[in-house]
């Protein structure tokens, strides 16, 4: 399976809307001709002033054709926007000056000033099915967007990420591919974020490897073999937890790595568990576990590593590197069409 070669073909069948709201930025203004030229999208919206993209795309040899440009200054919604927006806020109090965060006037101004947060709206009342960011601004930045206006899914209260891992050998996971998680977002989760964390992961495992999800929560304990430290307990609990979420789910833990991948050191560890030899999603104890954990697979087994994927929102929005490039923003952004197609 070529990873990027799906993603592309189901977006192509799934033909949904996009707005990048870095929309003057030149590797930006690029990977938008590529992905029109591909017919990866119904609509593409680039943000930001018209000469202003003008002027990258002559600079840069591309064609605007087929690619919708919005100044937010000039824009029919900003109305609409700012007063969603204040409805949104209304009753919260910045905690810096203990006023109101927003009035009716300031709410306006914000989204207007913030192409992410005009962006994010734009998903948010349906102008648009999904929204790409980062080249140049930061994940914090996006996540407050998404966090404020999007929010998480119903029934979760935590926005995490994945990574789409692919060792390129089919004896693990779908056909080569896992699903890791959270390995960018959550830096110490409590057993409620961990458990949200699991059953968004099966989500996106289900999403985008076409497979069903096969769940391991995992620690340096197995069943309890860490005693009652904290951080086991967490992991025990987050397993309740998720079964009560998503009772359908097939997953368990708490498993060490080789309990959780290897089927004869399963049976050894944690026998009879349900998921012996079938574990496509890995769940990481924290950020660091996880971080550590992609990065060490994807260098020393060669691994590709695609993402970090967002997931845990109620309409997908995805986070760029800021040193990303043209192919990297494609195929994000082949990656958040597909999230988008999967949820309806």
């Amino acid at each position: 399976m070529d990873f990027v070669a799906e993603m592309k073909r189901k977006a192509k069948t799934f033909k949904k809307s996009l707005v990048l709201p870095e929309g003057s930025e030149e590797r930006t203004v690029q990977a938008a001709a590529k992905i029109v030229a591909e017919g990866l999208v119904s609509s593409l919206t680039l943000l930001g002033k018209k000469s202003d993209i003008e002027k990258t795309a002559a600079q840069k040899g591309v064609n605007l054709t087929g690619i919708n440009i919005i100044d937010p200054a000039e824009s029919e919604w900003l109305d609409e926007f700012g007063k969603e927006y204040f409805e949104l806020r209304k009753g919260k109090i910045d905690k810096k000056t203990g006023q109101p965060e927003v009035t009716e006037e300031t709410a306006r101004e914000y989204i207007l000033k913030d192409p992410l947060s005009f962006g994010a709206m734009m998903v948010r009342l349906g102008k648009a099915d999904a929204m790409v960011s980062g080249a140049i601004s930061s994940t914090a930045s996006l996540l407050r967007a998404g966090l404020k206006i999007i929010k998480t899914a119903h029934g979760s209260s935590t926005a995490s990420s994945c990574f789409v891992i692919d060792t390129h050998n089919k004896s693990w996971g779908h056909e080569g591919m896992l699903i890791f998680s959270d390995c960018a977002v959550v830096p110490e989760p409590d057993s409620d974020q961990l458990s949200d964390i699991a059953v968004a992961a099966a989500e996106s495992c289900r999403a985008l490897l076409g497979c069903e999800p096969v769940v391991s929560m995992m620690s340096f304990s197995t069943k309890g073999s860490g005693g009652n430290l904290p951080s086991v307990k967490i992991v025990q609990e987050a397993v309740e937890k998720a079964h009560k979420k998503a009772p359908k789910l097939l997953l368990d833990g708490e498993l060490q790595a080789d309990a959780s991948l290897v089927p004869a050191v399963t049976a050894i560890k944690a026998p009879g568990s349900p998921v012996t030899g079938k574990v496509n999603t890995l769940i990481f104890p924290n950020l660091s576990a996880g971080n550590i954990g992609y990065k060490l697979v994807q260098r020393l087994a060669g691994a590709d590593a695609y993402g970090p994927i967002l997931q845990g929102f109620a309409k997908p929005i995805s986070d760029l590197s800021r040193g990303c490039s043209v192919d990297d923003i494609v195929t994000t952004c082949a990656i958040t069409l597909v999230q988008a197609g999967e949820n309806g």
